[in-house]
């Protein structure tokens, strides 16, 4: 499928409906390219009339199941067409989210392997028996469970990795024989509608996936809302993820949250390969992801060759262009997230922390950034930077 109109590098779309591209009714969203800040690619925003549409259309899909042998064939057709166009995919991304061509890379490489292993799942979905018969009384009895499809799955993904959780999501909904409706990012969307275009080149039946596109306060809450749906499935912030269980009712909910474990360097540890563990950790997708390194406490016989190392290996990383094959470090999602998370760095700073390296931002990008002496109740330490 390919996008409609030229204005725009990336294409102009429309919304994801029963199969095909169909214009929004509500407020457009403009893509920029993340590290240049341009205009990338124009995508329709969806109104409420448009969400309705869009569930409706998946509760009339799931009146025609799809046998499992089909979904896996389906599924499997699928990552092979994801892996004749991983090249293009990864371009995508690096335009959308602003991730270092490498990492875009290697992210459709997951993406493909996500809908491979749900694929070879879809035939294997079974019950079990029920030992009632060992109950007294119940001699004669049988009992067994069947799993079924839970219905329409609402899906509401972030936009650090625009294609693998959303086959993260969308994958395992459809090899169990369920209908989704999709609201990626408002940031990352087209991703999301070149993976709904390539699934239905594989053949999948028309209303099984929808996307719908827009922010979180026009659309998201009303599709966490919406009475068509079964189960919602969300990845990002806690905030966000404790409002969904507060609107969800009795609906199933799953959430994949944020995080801020420490990491732990012990004495007896492999210095070199625990900084350069860290160093990935801590700066892939520009720090921007839930299992991103955040804090590293380490033993104090060990503090300062561990830190040393450290330091080394993260002076080292290429930051700057995703498009330039040797970046380790790109933007972020914005410049006004990068102006926090500077913010943040500044206060720390201002509070006593001690600047090993980096802190510095031009645009959306901020550099790679470590700080040591600060104290648990600054920022950096006690929130989710969500930042490099």
């Amino acid at each position: 499928m390919q996008a409609v109109g030229t204005t725009y590098p990336g294409g102009t779309w429309g919304l994801y409906r029963d199969g095909e591209l169909v214009p929004g009714g509500g407020e457009p969203l403009e893509v920029t390219d993340k590290y240049r800040g341009t205009p990338w690619a124009r995508v329709d925003g969806a109104a409420p009339a448009d969400l309705d549409a869009a569930v409706a259309g998946a509760r009339r899909a799931l009146s025609r199941p799809i046998p499992p042998r089909t979904r896996r064939d389906i599924l499997l057709r699928a990552a092979s067409i994801l892996a004749a166009r991983r090249e293009e995919l990864a371009r995508g991304i690096v335009k959308e989210a602003g991730k270092p061509y490498k990492d875009a890379f290697v992210e459709v490489g997951r993406a493909i392997d996500t809908f491979t292993l749900a694929a070879e799942e879809a035939p294997r979905i079974a019950g079990e028996m029920v030992p009632v018969e060992a109950a007294p009384g119940s001699e004669d009895r049988l009992a067994f469970t069947l799993r079924v499809p839970v219905g329409v799955v609402a899906a509401i993904t972030p936009f650090n990795f625009p294609i693998n959780l959303v086959a993260h999501k969308v994958a395992p909904a459809l090899a169990a024989g369920n209908a989704v409706v999709l609201k990626p990012a408002s940031t990352t969307p087209v991703t999301s509608l070149r993976l709904a275009g390539i699934l239905a080149e594989a053949g999948l039946p028309p209303g099984y996936l929808q996307v719908v596109t827009g922010s979180g306060g026009a659309i998201g809450d009303r599709l966490v809302e919406h009475p068509g749906v079964n189960l919602i499935t969300f990845t990002g912030s806690g905030d966000v993820g404790r409002r969904i269980t507060q609107r969800a009712g009795l609906r199933r909910v799953c959430l994949e949250l944020g995080n801020n474990s420490p990491v732990l360097v012990l004495a007896d540890a492999d210095l070199e390969r625990a900084a350069a563990a860290v160093s990935t950790g801590g700066f892939l997708s520009a720090g921007q992801k839930c299992i991103s390194v955040q804090r590293v406490i380490v033993e104090a016989a060990v503090y300062d060759r561990f830190r040393d190392a450290l330091v080394a290996r993260v002076a080292a990383l290429k930051t700057g262009d995703p498009d330039d094959p040797d970046t380790d470090v790109g933007p972020m999602i914005s410049e006004r997230e990068a102006e926090r998370a500077e913010a943040w760095v500044r206060a720390a700073v201002e509070g006593g922390a001690r600047l090993l390296v980096g802190g510095r931002r031009e645009g959306p990008v901020l550099y790679p950034t470590l700080l040591e002496d600060v104290r648990p109740d600054m920022a950096v330490v006690c929130q989710e930077i969500f930042a490099p």
